[in-house]
């Protein structure tokens, strides 16, 4: 078969995927009658802006990297070094300064938002990290650009969905719509975007959810092949397989894909909490992981950058390169990808993925082809495979890691050992390590996923909701013989002890001032007893999910935690107990059930014409005092919960009323203002839920 059919042949396969893709219009007809209507939509303009701002960063990035080759050429790689640090000096500002969720790689904070923030990304949080990643990659940092494209369109989708007023769902649904036009406009891969969107960041698949992404991600995908051009990310000569006794080198392959895998993510998270225990400012350690990085680009320069290009190149000359070779790149790629990210640079962990994907698949067909030629004719072929069958291992995502090396290639005919190798990779790695490299951060902060990406009622209430700001504290310098009978009125059996600026200095217990009595008479202030300091202290943040005071509770076998800023840790805010705890149960369980019953109300909102409206209920209003029992409820209409002071209350009939209230009704629009006139004051607007 001559090459100019297979292309044609090729050609043919995608015109046909992309007709699949426009059959999805009936699709998207039956998700407008299911209430969708809405998200379809503004998922459009999420996909048209990610993509043109995937095209101002692909840009930004080519230009300044074009600016480092220059400074390398003319000043030297040791001259490079020094600007590489100077660049993680900046890049580390900017994390600290703006937006801490743009350090790291970007996608365990879009999936940590969509389980716990209800899909709420603050929008600084896109332009910190387009400019971070834009300097990180362009100095030289080893990581990818897909990564932070992933991020700026989910924070995209998140701002567009709450400025709608949506559901909770359907702007997590927007979220995954941005994350996949990332993947779409980044690659030129559609159908790859969708399925990221799907098996990693909402890890479920369904026609509503489908749509909604492919719509998403064709739409980026429009703009990006507009701007930047149609073809695909590599040009590479059409491999297939030659021989079916190829597929046992595949399966071996396969499972040296699983093991680097798992020491990718294991060595990756390793750097990162080592550099984390440090004491120095952020900035410094970013400044050190991109001097580190560059140090190991004076022995491979090709480890610079996320590396495409040099994939690319090597994939399209077959593997040229030595099996030693391949292999130090192997080793210096983790290296610099360990110290570039794990140190808190900006940038994706795809790219990085499959370039040492590339060389293992490189490494095999090799060795392969030299002991075999007449099987394994195509080494290249290896390392094509290499790049999916790394990924699926890392990420846990087979069906993305197959559809974008498709996609990426052009290149169809490697469907069958492309199948069996990500298999392999998957069940392999899965079972050996079942966290992902996306993942594993989440695990870390005490965030555990299910399938569903449903989590433990517990991780849905933060610190905030629940801790006391009132509990009593004592002075440094509160007089010893007034500590006993504190102790002895309040029944507590810990206090904290703050100074006169609010700053935490310790906290004293029960015991503490029994075992001063024993131990030390002479003690006359409360400060003067051997007692926590902030520097042993075990504190929470506010925005600290309660699973992980919970867990801190235990493993320390204390009953209170002090809560300090986040900016400040020396700055106090409020006490957390165990009762606190308990009280945080049930409000998860009612948030909960608010939000199944809400999500379950809002499939049908448009096909029965009702709708949600949060109802705050001021002074004077008719209904304080009573209970909703009393409430002269229309017969369209439903109290779904009332928000008081932190809490979700499921609405019964002795349900009370108070002045602050939050109602949640579902209402149609003719009873709305009946509804309203009875909680609040007519003239006062209402917030549509």
């Amino acid at each position: 078969m001559s090459a100019d059919l297979i292309q044609q042949k090729t050609k043919t396969q995608l015109v046909s995927d992309h007709l699949w893709l426009a059959k999805l219009g009936g699709l998207t007809r039956r998700l407008a009658l299911a209430g969708d209507t809405v998200p379809l939509l503004l998922s459009v303009i999420v996909g048209l802006i990610t993509g043109a701002t995937a095209y101002v960063f692909i840009l930004l990035l080519h230009q300044a990297s074009t600016w480092m080759g220059i400074i390398r050429d003319t000043y030297g790689m040791l001259f490079g070094v020094v600007v590489m640090a100077i660049a993680g000096l900046i890049v580390g500002l900017i994390i600290d300064r703006f937006a801490r969720e743009a350090k790291g790689h970007g996608v365990p904070e879009v999936m940590e938002a969509i389980a716990l923030r209800r899909g709420r990304i603050r929008p600084r949080v896109a332009l910190a990290k387009v400019i971070a990643s834009t300097i990180t990659i362009g100095a030289g940092g080893s990581a990818g650009r897909e990564g932070p494209i992933v991020q700026v369109g989910a924070a995209l989708g998140s701002t567009i969905g709450q400025w709608a007023k949506l559901s909770d769902d359907q702007i997590r649904m927007l979220v995954a719509s941005g994350a996949a036009a990332g993947i779409a406009a980044a690659f030129n891969a559609p159908i790859a975007g969708a399925m990221f969107a799907l098996e990693v960041i909402l890890a479920r698949f369904s026609n509503r959810y489908l749509g909604i992404v492919v719509v998403s991600a064709v739409s980026a995908n429009v703009v990006s092949h507009l701007l930047l051009g149609d073809a695909p990310a590599f040009s590479i000569p059409v491999y297939q397989l030659n021989n079916v006794l190829e597929l046992p080198l595949y399966a071996m392959m396969a499972v040296l894909c699983a093991l680097a895998a798992i020491a990718f993510i294991k060595v990756l998270y390793a750097a990162e909490h080592f550099f984390d225990s440090w004491t120095t400012p952020l900035y410094v350690r970013t400044a050190i992981g991109m001097a580190l990085t560059g140090i190991i680009a004076l022995l491979a320069p090709e480890v610079l950058g996320a590396g495409l290009e040099f994939i690319g190149e090597s994939i399209a000359d077959n593997i040229s390169l030595t099996v030693g070779m391949m292999l130090l790149l192997l080793v210096l790629k983790l290296a610099a990808t360990t110290f570039t990210l794990g140190t808190g640079n900006s940038g994706g962990v795809f790219a990085p993925g499959l370039f040492m994907g590339a060389m293992i698949g490189g490494i095999v067909g090799q060795i392969g082809h030299q002991l075999f030629p007449t099987i394994v004719v195509s080494p290249g072929a290896f390392a094509l495979v290499g790049m999916a069958a790394l990924f699926a291992g890392s990420a846990r995502a087979p069906i993305t890691a197959i559809v974008i090396v498709l996609e990426m290639s052009n290149d169809y005919r490697l469907i069958l050992p492309l199948l069996m190798a990500v298999i392999i990779t998957t069940i392999l790695t899965d079972i050996l390590h079942p966290d992902t490299i996306y993942t594993r951060k989440l695990h870390l902060r005490g965030i555990h996923l299910t399938p569903e990406q449903d989590i433990d009622v517990l991780q849905e209430v933060t610190v905030s909701d629940v801790m006391d700001t009132h509990y009593q504290s004592v002075a440094p310098d509160t007089p010893f013989a007034k500590l006993m009978p504190l102790f002895t009125m309040s029944h507590h059996h810990g206090f904290p002890i703050v100074d006169d600026e609010n700053h935490l200095v310790g906290i004293i217990s029960l015991s503490d001032v029994e075992r001063a009595q024993r131990e030390q008479d002479d003690c006359t202030r409360a400060s003067a007893i051997d007692i926590g300091t902030t520097e042993r202290l075990i504190t929470v943040h506010p925005d600290d999910p309660i699973h992980i005071a919970l867990r801190r509770m235990n493993i320390h076998h204390i009953g209170r935690l002090p809560v300090v800023s986040r900016d400040d840790t020396h700055t106090y805010l409020g006490i957390l107990r165990r009762a606190d705890i308990l009280r945080a149960y049930d409000i998860g369980i009612a948030r909960k059930a608010v939000r199944q019953q809400r999500d379950k109300f809002f499939k049908l909102r448009d096909i029965d014409q009702h709708e949600f409206v949060d109802i705050y209920v001021e002074d004077h209003a008719p209904m304080i005092g009573k209970t909703l029992a009393d409430f002269r409820c229309p017969d369209g209409c439903l109290v779904i919960a009332i928000h008081r002071q932190g809490d979700t209350l499921i609405a019964h009939g002795n349900t009370d009323i108070l002045s602050g209230d939050r109602v949640t009704a579902y209402v149609t629009p003719e009873e709305k203002d009946d509804v309203i006139s009875q909680f609040k004051n007519p003239n006062n607007q209402i917030e549509g839920a």
